[in-house]
């Protein structure tokens, strides 16, 4: 974040020098007020382009066979804008290479899925998904399902529209 912040001032910085060199080239016949204007500008516009890509570039970076299955592309109410423009600030990643069959039923799927949201560390679990059911649930140390495929602690909850979590994993256990 402190790099990013950094990044910012020296967005700032050069988009004021532009303007103060373009000032400079037309003999001071365009207005002084451009250059914090311009400085201005190429801070928010910088915030945008990292805001807008930090998805992009976070998705490119996985390795193969971990596939995006799920976004967050709600508007917020601190950006009325991305109830025009949508941003995603988070996603969840499942690892297609390590999926299992749970030895409760073939329809019972492991899978390994990672979180991540902006400005905050990678967040790891493991689900299981029922393929028959068209379900999941994420394990924790409450949340077990024993070998007979008896959910404990925990409630299974139905996969979401845009969801693909169940596809991604049912397909993958299929494929491997």
């Amino acid at each position: 974040m402190a790099i990013e912040l950094l990044a910012a001032f020296v967005a700032a910085i050069a988009c004021a020098g532009i303007a103060m060199l373009l000032r400079k080239l037309s003999r001071g016949r365009l207005p002084k007020w451009l250059v914090p204007a311009a400085a201005g500008a190429g801070m928010i516009g910088y915030a945008v382009v990292m805001e807008y890509g930090w998805y992009g570039r976070q998705a490119a970076a996985l390795p193969e066979g971990v596939v995006v299955v799920w976004q967050d592309q709600r508007p917020q109410a601190l950006r009325p804008w991305t109830m025009v423009f949508p941003m995603t600030s988070r996603f969840l990643a499942m690892d297609t290479r390590t999926l299992a069959a749970h030895p409760g039923g073939a329809d019972l799927i492991l899978a390994e899925v990672y979180g991540f949201a902006r400005w905050q560390g990678i967040d790891q679990a493991l689900m299981v998904v029922d393929c028959a059911g068209n379900r999941s649930v994420r394990l924790n140390a409450q949340t077990k399902i024993d070998d007979a495929g008896v959910l404990t602690g925990g409630e299974w909850v139905p996969i979401a529209e845009g969801d693909t979590s169940a596809q991604a994993a049912c397909k993958g256990a299929s494929d491997g």
